[in-house]
């Protein structure tokens, strides 16, 4: 009697222990372990991360990273951390977390628009992708790469669209910059083509025609007539006098993409630089700036008219008043000045 009082001891001892077990289990793998207030959370995992790594990311946001530790070694975890951008939803157990974040890299939004230059878009992009500016400009500037796809330092720029793209956080920057070239091709359709080679310019040409007429006018509904204007210039062979590119010229010689010019002066146009269209014909080497798929297709649409001339017209901001003449160019211009020294606009 005494030997089977003692058996049941050791059983229910042996159930008290398995149950604790089993809770233990449970709470660890199957209970919610996010100690976030919103309704998610976005994990960044750096390339070359350790399982030591992911652990301090996720502390803040768990309730106990020690059974976080615990269901992770059991399932394996440790030996197979992956780089990303990983979403934790409100509420998740250890086992949700872990399985996200094995195998559920989440693709980020990249935007942009309207960068100047390589180096500002490199910079600007290194803002939502892991890689710094240094390494996606080193990409975007590769001579192999600009040779093989006939490109050069000065029309690089050309192949990046304006847009929102959905990317890998972690994607490197030579992934990212064939994923742009692919999608300048796609941009380039037979129609986009058949287009370009009716007004005798290349793709990249395209481009750096739109990139004035970018700088022009903000006004979208002008930019085919902006674009007829410089058009009409080069079949006429006269010098495009695109102010945007003195402009550029002055930040490229002065090395200085930071300055505001609202104005330019007749010194400015003796300044010696290939983009500016005041003292070399032609348009520039490259694109001064990133244009707008508008501005774009305003190239390829282009207004068909006779005029020649253009300039801001200042009763009707924005935009801008044309001319077919010199002499009516001259008058528009005029009214132009006065209200320009009017209102104190220096530089």
């Amino acid at each position: 009697m005494y030997f089977k009082k003692i058996l049941w001891a050791i059983a229910l001892i042996g159930l008290l222990i398995m149950g604790g077990f089993s809770y233990y289990v449970y709470t660890s793998v199957f209970t919610s372990n996010t100690a976030f207030n919103n309704e998610e959370a976005h994990v960044y995992i750096a390339t070359g991360s350790r399982f030591t790594d992911v652990v301090e990311e996720l502390r803040p946001l768990l309730n106990n990273s020690d059974t976080f530790e615990a269901v992770a070694n059991r399932k394996g975890y440790p030996g197979a951390v992956k780089p990303g951008h990983y979403i934790l939803k409100q509420g998740m157990n250890n086992n949700d977390i872990i399985n996200t974040i094995r195998s559920k890299n989440t693709p980020v939004f990249v935007k942009y628009n309207n960068q100047e230059r390589l180096e500002n878009l490199a910079g600007h992009i290194s803002n939502s992708i892991e890689a710094d500016s240094l390494s996606f400009l080193t990409a975007f500037k590769d001579a192999a790469f600009l040779e093989k796809n006939g490109l050069t330092e000065a029309t690089a720029l050309a192949i990046f669209i304006p847009n929102t793209y959905q990317v890998y956080w972690n994607t490197t920057p030579e992934n990212f910059r064939d994923r742009m070239l692919k999608e300048y091709n796609t941009f380039w359709t037979a129609e986009r083509l058949k287009k370009a080679a009716a007004i005798d310019l290349s793709r990249e040409e395209v481009i750096s025609l739109a990139a004035i007429v970018q700088k022009e006018t903000a006004k979208i509904d002008e930019r085919p007539r902006v674009a007829g204007v410089y058009l009409n210039r080069l079949k006429k062979g006269m010098l495009l006098q695109a102010d945007p590119t003195v402009i550029y010229s002055k930040k490229a010689t002065e090395n200085d993409f930071d300055q505001i010019i609202k104005r330019v002066l007749y010194a400015d146009l003796e300044i010696k630089s290939p983009y500016n269209t005041y003292k070399y014909a032609g348009l520039p080497p490259g694109p001064i700036t990133m244009p707008d798929i508008s501005a774009i297709d305003g190239v390829l649409n282009y207004e068909k008219h006779n005029y020649v001339f253009f300039v801001a017209d200042v009763t009707n901001f924005g935009y801008h008043k044309f001319a077919k003449t010199f002499s009516q160019h001259s008058r528009n211009k005029q009214e132009y000045v006065r209200w320009v020294n009017a209102n104190g606009v220096k530089r």
